[in-house]
C-alpha cells in the first residue's frame, strides 16, 4: 500500500456511502400474510448478498476514481547484458559537411547526419544498456542523462541536429561526459563513445583533471574519428618533426593522450559512412557483458481503471434490476 497515493484524498470520504448498500439492496419488497409459510430460499439470500457486494464495489470504484488514485514511481531491479554508455557527439560546424569536406547536396549525408542515423540503429540494438547523450562545440551541451528509456535516447540523438557552432572544445566535452558516471552504481562496463571529426589542444590542467576523472570512474574509451578527405589522420606521423605538436596535429595528440591514460581504449578512423557503420558494429560486439541495473517505472494513473470497473458494475446492477419480478 505504500506505493499507492491519491491526487484528491478528500474524495475517499465517499467510501462511507458503502454503508448504504448494507442497509438496503434496492430490491422491491414483497408482502406475505404469514412469513412462516414462506419456504427457505438460499438462492434469494445469495442474490441479496451479491447485490450488496456489487453496490459497495461500485461506490468504492467511483470514490477511488474521483480521488485520482495512482501508483508511485518505482524502481525495478533488472539483470541483462550490456553497458553504461555515454555518447559524446561533436557539434562543430565541420560536422555538417560531408566526408569530402563539402556542404551536403542531397546525394551525400553530412558527417553529423551519418552519426545520428547509425547511433540510432546502435541504440535500438542495445536492449539493456543505460545510455546518456552529450555534445560539445564551443561549450559542452548536456542532452540526456543515463537512462534505460531507448525512445528518450533516440529523441536526444535526433535533437543534436540543431545548427552547429565553429569551435571544438573537446576537453570540456570529455569532462561533462565522464561526469555522467559519478554517483552511478559500478555494475557492468562504463563506456565513453566519442564521435568527432576533429580535436583541439588540451591544456595541462585539463589533461590532469581528465586523467584523474576517467581513471577514477573506470571508463573505457572509444573514439570514432570521422576523417575528412585529405585531412590528417589520428595515426599519421608528420614528415617534418616541427609539425609534430598538439597545435598542428590536435587529433594525433588527443589519440596519444587517450593511449597514455592506461584505460581500455580503441580508436577507429572512418572516411565514409560504411566505415562508421563497421566501427559502431564492432563496438556493439565488444561491449556486451553482464549488467545489473534498476529500471525506473514512471507513475501510473489508476483512476481510469476504477471508472471502467464502476461502469461495468453499474451495467451489472441495471441488468439485475431488469430481471426483478414485480407483483
Amino acid at each position: 500500500m505504500s506505493d499507492i497515493a491519491f491526487e484528491a484524498p478528500w474524495a475517499l470520504v465517499g467510501l462511507l456511502l458503502m454503508v448504504l448498500s448494507l442497509l438496503k439492496t434496492g430490491a422491491a419488497p414483497s408482502a406475505y400474510s404469514w412469513l412462516a409459510i414462506v419456504p427457505a430460499d438460499w438462492l434469494s439470500g445469495l442474490l441479496a448478498l451479491l447485490l450488496r457486494v456489487i453496490g459497495m464495489s461500485t461506490i468504492a470504484a467511483l470514490s477511488l476514481g474521483l480521488s485520482g488514485v495512482y501508483l508511485k514511481e518505482q524502481k525495478v531491479e533488472r539483470i541483462g547484458r550490456g553497458a553504461h554508455i555515454v555518447l559524446l557527439l561533436d557539434r562543430s560546424r565541420s560536422m555538417d559537411d560531408t566526408f569530402a569536406g563539402r556542404a551536403p547536396d542531397g546525394s551525400n549525408e553530412s558527417k553529423s547526419a551519418t552519426a545520428r542515423r547509425l547511433l540510432t540503429e546502435f541504440v535500438e540494438k542495445r536492449k539493456h544498456d543505460r545510455i546518456g547523450v552529450t555534445a560539445f562545440s564551443t561549450s559542452p551541451l548536456f542532452v540526456m542523462p543515463l537512462t534505460e528509456n531507448k525512445q528518450a535516447v533516440q529523441a536526444a540523438i535526433a535533437a543534436t541536429s540543431a545548427p552547429a557552432l565553429a569551435y571544438t572544445n573537446i576537453s570540456k566535452g570529455l569532462s561533462l561526459a565522464a561526469s555522467f558516471f559519478e554517483q552511478q552504481p559500478l555494475t557492468g562496463s562504463r563506456i565513453l563513445l566519442l564521435i568527432s571529426d576533429g580535436a583541439a589542444a588540451i591544456d595541462p590542467d585539463s589533461e590532469q583533471a581528465l586523467r584523474q576523472l576517467i581513471k577514477q570512474q573506470q571508463i573505457s574509451l572509444y573514439w570514432v574519428f570521422l576523417r575528412t578527405e585529405n585531412s590528417p589522420g589520428i595515426f599519421d606521423v608528420p614528415e617534418d618533426s616541427r609539425n609534430d605538436n598538439s597545435d598542428a596535429m590536435p587529433e594525433r595528440y588527443l589519440h596519444l593522450f587517450f593511449k597514455s591514460l592506461n584505460v581500455p581504449y580503441q580508436a577507429y578512423e572512418a572516411e565514409n559512412p560504411d566505415a562508421v557503420q563497421k566501427a559502431i558494429a564492432d563496438i556493439n560486439t565488444l561491449e556486451n557483458r553482464p549488467l545489473h541495473y534498476f529500471e525506473r517505472i514512471p507513475k501510473q494513473d489508476l483512476s481510469g481503471l476504477c471508472y471502467r470497473w464502476a461502469f461495468i458494475l453499474l451495467l451489472l446492477l441495471l441488468a439485475l434490476k431488469s430481471c426483478e419480478v414485480r407483483r
